[in-house]
């Protein structure tokens, strides 16, 4: 990308998110990218943007000014020296990159050396990075366990009591905390999130009313007739991804399947690593029984295993597909291109009135341990959560709650899409419904996992009870047990 006027050139090109992964989601988690397209690097090469180079005087605003000088006063931060921020991003997001700009409009002795990746890759990538000669002061984490037993992790508890991030609301941080049996969800703090993320089920309000929805669905069932009706009209019933570059976007409904069938705490038990936890459950096999069934009635398009997640949101904005599974890091983009055609809603229990739940994870970055700029990148994670203009491009980018001090009032939001996914975040918060993604229980489990086995399903190769022991055993075989 061009170079101009001392500032980042990518905004175009990046303007389109298009993985929770997923997330989520990916994702959240889960983990994602958009309408057009970039460059995806090989693992062992990531794709380098241009460095940024602020311009102090025609940059930074006077209060930025003031704030700046306050708070290196307080305790970590990026100092006044020159300072490049080597960082790991995640293809297509362009989440990090506006928080970026905007951080080194109010810093600008703080440029950025960026490289990005898709989350697959980087999967495969973080270990090597991370030990790497040149190792990152920020990378986008897949996942932390096996990174933390390697010590190649950087502990954040001391930075945690100087920010007073301790203080926050600690719901926030338990998704990144190590325990020392290597479990997740308790212990040290060892990343932090840019924002909270949700999935759910985004629609095509026109084609959702042509197949008979006046309101969301309140249980399975209720979708399920959806999708039939929609199938029989000849509409694409569900818009989905699930190529092996862009990781097995099927695992998205499989997941909320998951929750509408049983509890989410041994879901969470199995992504934390938890000791004797399983994913083939009986409740989850009603689940992913359920997820053949539909991709046996035909509700996912035809070349699904073909399908990137670039492109399966480009043609859902397009109007082929009734519903998509995705995370509220899509509000921008949709709202842009669909306008008030489209909306959001949790999916549904099993029974009206049961569980809300959804997929609900902070997306992940970590520090290296031996990091040059440690406490540059700890200051920016601060400053992601607690500056009024951070939180504001965190809601108006990435539609997702900023988090931080329970006592910072949440940025308006200017799409109504994204009205939608903060209030569904804040009743899945109220039923204590988050799950993490089951994508991120291992660095390789999404790759080596339930990527392959979800393409065999689709393929007629692997059955709901075959899907699920394969990956048990892949989860088993990662962990050494």
């Amino acid at each position: 990308m061009p170079r101009g006027n001392g500032r980042l050139e990518w905004r175009g090109a990046f303007r389109r998110w298009g993985a929770l992964a997923l997330v989520a989601v990916l994702a959240a988690a889960c983990a994602g990218p958009g309408a057009q397209s970039t460059t995806t690097a090989e693992p062992d090469e990531p794709e380098e943007t241009p460095t940024t180079v602020s311009d102090a005087t025609e940059t930074t605003s006077q209060d930025s000014s003031s704030s700046t000088t306050e708070v290196l006063a307080e305790g970590p931060s990026c100092g006044t020296d020159e300072v490049v921020l080597n960082a790991y991003f995640e293809t297509g997001f362009d989440l990090p990159f506006e928080l970026a700009e905007e951080f080194s409009n109010q810093f600008p002795n703080v440029t950025w050396d960026i490289k990005q990746d898709q989350f697959t890759n980087l999967m495969n990538a973080t270990p090597r990075l991370l030990s790497g000669d040149n190792p990152p002061d920020l990378i986008r984490l897949p996942s932390m366990v096996s990174l933390v037993h390697d010590g190649l992790l950087k502990n954040l508890d001391d930075y945690a009591t100087a920010f007073g991030w301790d203080e926050w609301p600690q719901s926030q941080l338990l998704q990144n905390r190590v325990a020392e049996d290597g479990t997740r969800g308790s212990g040290s703090l060892y990343a932090m999130g840019l924002n909270h993320s949700l999935t759910g089920v985004f629609y095509n309000k026109e084609l959702a009313a042509q197949v008979g929805m006046t309101e969301p669905p309140a249980t399975v069932e209720e979708f399920d007739a959806l999708l039939a009706a929609a199938k029989e009209q000849g509409l694409q019933p569900i818009m989905a991804w699930n190529a092996t570059a862009s990781g097995g976007g099927l695992a998205f409904p499989l997941q909320h399947l998951m929750a509408a069938y049983g509890p989410i705490e041994p879901i969470n038990e199995w992504i934390f690593q938890k000791p004797g936890a399983n994913i083939n459950t009986e409740s989850n096999l009603a689940a992913a029984e359920h997820l053949q069934r539909w991709i046996e009635a035909g509700y996912f398009p035809e070349d699904v295993n073909a399908i990137e997640y670039t492109d399966a949101n480009a043609r859902f904005r397009a109007g082929e597909g009734v519903f998509i599974f995705n995370g509220d890091w899509e509000n921008a983009v949709y709202d842009s291109e669909m306008g008030d055609n489209v909306g959001f809603f949790l999916f549904p229990p099993l029974e009206e009135g049961g569980q809300v739940a959804a997929m609900s994870a902070p997306l992940t970055f970590g520090i290296a341990t031996n990091a040059p700029n440690a406490d540059c990148a700890a200051f920016f994670f601060n400053w992601v959560a607690t500056n009024e203009v951070a939180r504001q491009i965190n809601v108006d980018v990435g539609g997702s709650n900023p988090g931080g001090p329970a006592d910072l009032p949440i940025p308006p939001a200017a799409a109504p899409i994204t009205n939608e996914t903060l209030a569904a975040g804040a009743e899945v918060a109220k039923a204590n419904g988050q799950m993490d993604f089951i994508a991120n229980a291992t660095g390789a489990i999404f790759a080596e996992g339930w990527t392959p086995e979800l393409q065999e399903m689709v393929g007629g190769l692997q059955d709901a009870a075959g899907l699920l022991e394969a990956v048990q055993a892949e989860y088993e075989n990662q962990l050494g047990r």
